[in-house]
């Protein structure tokens, strides 16, 4: 695909609609999960299915889920139903530099939510024909690449129920930031030595190449990072829980972390909310 081609598919204002018809927009607290690699409607599961962690035993008290002696993702989704009267249909905006923790961890609560799972990164990428016309565009073209984050994350903004995983871009503007405050907005803070590994977690050296994208990228976001409602950092939950290497932690783990947040979040805005009611 030509640059000049690739740009006009992204800024044009029909990008997520053809990406997301509304046939497959989620109408119902029951409906079926979408992955946006595909137009097929399916479930998405978690990244791996464990016996559970020692590290979960400290969360039961916290909790009040005995998640010790149940499968971890049942009682990510005993969790989830009690959170998500709360939301409100409110979408959930990940943000952080991409890596598999950040991506296993969006679909899980998508699963658990029973909401749809995006990634805005490869809507763009869809948009503008693979990820190598997307990074030519990149390169070739900064300007028009900015407005197309832009435009998907205002008609992503625009819909409810969804778990996006947003990329740098959502950060780096005014504008994007500001779209991101239609949902709620969770900065997901791993070490970028471990994000570098990517989808090899257990390597014993990360990629030298992509980690020093991935720092490039983290010092030019990290003040938007900042921004985010909530911070969940794989470093504390893994000192909270006991676990030695961070890389034990998993998504359910990190998931009722998130969980525990967004109730947070949501009862201080009910708060704020009946504090401004007149008398």
């Amino acid at each position: 695909m030509e640059i000049s081609a690739a740009s006009a598919s992204l800024t044009s204002s029909g990008l997520v609609p053809r990406l997301l018809p509304p046939l497959f927009y989620p109408q119902a607290r029951s409906a079926p999960l979408l992955s946006s690699s595909s137009s097929s409607v399916k479930l998405i599961s978690s990244h791996r299915r464990i016996a559970p962690s020692p590290c979960l035993a400290d969360q039961s008290a916290s909790t009040g889920i005995n998640v010790v002696d149940s499968d971890p993702i049942d009682a990510v989704k005993r969790k989830a139903m009690d959170t998500s009267p709360q939301l409100k249909g409110a979408s959930i905006f990940l943000v952080g530099v991409n890596n598999h923790i950040k991506t296993n961890l969006g679909k899980l609560l998508a699963e658990s939510l029973r909401y749809y799972y995006f990634d805005s990164d490869n809507l763009i990428a869809e948009a503008a024909g693979g990820n190598a016309p997307v990074q030519s565009l990149k390169e070739a073209d900064e300007k028009s690449f900015m407005e197309s984050e832009t435009e998907v994350l205002k008609q992503l903004s625009s819909m409810g129920r969804l778990v996006v995983c947003a990329g740098d871009g959502a950060v780096q503007s005014l504008t994007n930031l500001a779209l991101l405050r239609h949902g709620i907005s969770i900065w997901i803070d791993v070490p970028l030595e471990i994000a570098a590994k990517g989808d090899a977690p257990f390597s014993s050296e990360p990629s030298p190449e992509l980690f020093d994208a991935l720092k490039a990228s983290y010092e030019k976001s990290r003040k938007g990072y900042d921004t985010a409602d909530a911070v969940i950092s794989l470093e504390r939950i893994a000192t909270k829980l006991g676990c030695e290497d961070l890389e034990t932690v998993t998504s359910e783990e990190l998931a009722l972390e998130v969980l525990k947040e967004i109730e947070k979040l949501t009862r201080v805005k009910k708060m704020m909310e009946e504090a401004s009611r007149p008398f």
